[in-house]
């Protein structure tokens, strides 16, 4: 019970690119975990959805009107998505390296802590 309230109060203190950045975080390793263990299609599978699932709301999200971002920057964000989706399907079908989309997170990554 102290572990959930500890959580919860951590999250409630984050600022968005912190949250933005424990998300990337937490999506990539599943990704490389995903990709040390490929005998497990399973979690392949499941790392990869997760993974285009947050590139697609980021997506979503630079569509919006309330968006803060510079309009370059949003439609960077929704090419990466685009490639992020096209590229999944390559991972999936054809056992392409499923590294390109760790390098791409671990990019935002480093980009979000830059900003913080």
């Amino acid at each position: 019970m102290t572990l959930r309230a500890y959580q919860t109060t951590q999250r409630a203190a984050e600022t968005p690119r912190e949250i933005e950045y424990r998300l990337f975080g937490q999506v990539t390793g599943a990704l490389i975990d995903a990709h040390k263990s490929q005998a497990d299609s399973g979690t392949l599978v499941d790392a990869i959805d997760w993974n285009r699932r947050l590139w697609r709301a980021l997506a979503a999200d630079c569509g919006s009107d309330t968006n803060q971002l510079s309009r370059e920057v949003r439609a960077k964000i929704v090419s990466l998505s685009l490639f992020i989706n096209k590229y999944s399907k390559q991972v999936m079908r054809n056992g392409a390296s499923v590294e390109p989309l760790i390098e791409i997170n671990r990019s935002i990554m480093e980009g979000l802590r830059g900003a913080a």
